[in-house]
């Protein structure tokens, strides 16, 4: 007999899968800070981290830490299919960070209808699934953006 509580909530959400070539920054991401790996020969910036440069096929790399700030680039809102480990309907937004590179995140505490490509949006951090931290597109805050 299994005792589904320890388990957590019921999602057909994946658990991630952590490498050495990422595992810099889904650490960064728990700390509140967002990582982009960087090539170490030809200084090219890349999101989603990988083992080699796509430029110049370096095996050698670095981080440089984001600004945060980011500009919606597009979106979708997702209704179907449910999952409990979301609350729907879900916006999900691909965003072009300052630095250059881009990212996928859900976007948090915005009406959809008020979203438009160009807005000014800041990266923060949010549980998600599995009790994961990963990045969630927010308005900035303060004196963010």
């Amino acid at each position: 007999m299994s005792d589904r509580s320890q388990d957590g909530p019921r999602t057909s959400v994946p658990r991630l899968i952590i490498t050495q070539d990422n595992e810099f920054w889904f650490t960064a991401a728990r700390e509140g800070r967002l990582e982009i790996q960087r090539c170490g020969e030809c200084r090219t910036l890349r999101h989603p981290p990988a083992p080699s440069c796509p430029r110049c096929r370096s095996f050698v790399w670095d981080t440089v830490e984001s600004s945060r700030r980011a500009t919606l680039h597009s979106y979708t809102v997702i209704h179907h299919p449910p999952d409990p480990a979301f609350e729907y309907p879900l916006a999900v937004g691909l965003v072009d960070l300052e630095e250059g590179t881009r990212l996928v995140a859900d976007i948090a505490g915005i009406p959809h209808e008020e979203l438009t490509p160009g807005m000014e949006l800041e990266v923060g951090f949010a549980e998600h699934a599995h009790g994961d931290v990963l990045p969630q597109l927010r308005r900035p805050s303060g004196g963010a953006a």
